[in-house]
């Protein structure tokens, strides 16, 4: 199906929506960029100007072509309740990074893998992308546990990458290539 840049994007799944972020989403932005948990092994603590800027970032109506995040609220269809973000960030014609958080209340229902499959689905089916990535600071089982099981494979640690936390952490780099996904 070809994509018309006057179409808004949502994707759907049994139990969730995920629809472009908007001006309306800054509490919820703000709530997930701000949690400890959530954050732990993503940003040290940051001024609320400072999250703003990213979230403003990502505001821009996002098609193909376009060079910031696709950043989509992940919404609980029977609640109505947004429960996380996902999406990615291009990285040339043919491939993307993929991001997710989900709020702890949500953890351990699934949520994580539905939404990260229907966004490997939308880029490798509807964008023809070649191969999406993924960087997960080392430790984060979690993210970790949910990319493997979605087909993705560490591919490579790079040591002492990132700084967080007063110190330097290793990340581990994922990547999945569309032949090798499971659609």
């Amino acid at each position: 199906m070809p994509y018309s840049p006057s179409e808004t994007l949502v994707l759907t799944t049994p139990r969730l929506m995920m629809r472009q972020l908007n001006a309306a989403d800054w509490p919820f932005y703000l709530s997930l960029q701000s949690h400890p948990a959530v954050m732990k092994f993503i940003s040290d603590p940051r001024a609320e100007e400072d999250i703003r800027a990213g979230f403003e970032s990502r505001l821009p109506v996002w098609q193909p072509g376009s060079q910031h995040w696709l950043c989509l609220v992940i919404t609980h269809q029977a609640s109505g309740q947004p429960i996380g973000l996902t999406g990615f960030l291009p990285g040339g014609e043919t491939q993307a990074e993929v991001g997710f958080m989900l709020s702890p209340d949500w953890h351990g229902q699934g949520f994580g893998y539905e939404s990260l499959l229907a966004v490997v689905k939308y880029g490798f089916t509807t964008l023809r992308l070649h191969k999406l990535t993924a960087t997960v600071t080392a430790g984060n089982q979690g993210s970790r546990a949910l990319l493997e099981k979605a087909g993705f494979h560490l591919e490579d640690t790079l040591r002492e990458s990132y700084w967080l936390g007063g110190e330097w952490r290793d990340d581990w780099l994922f990547r999945l290539l569309a032949q090798e996904a499971a659609l």
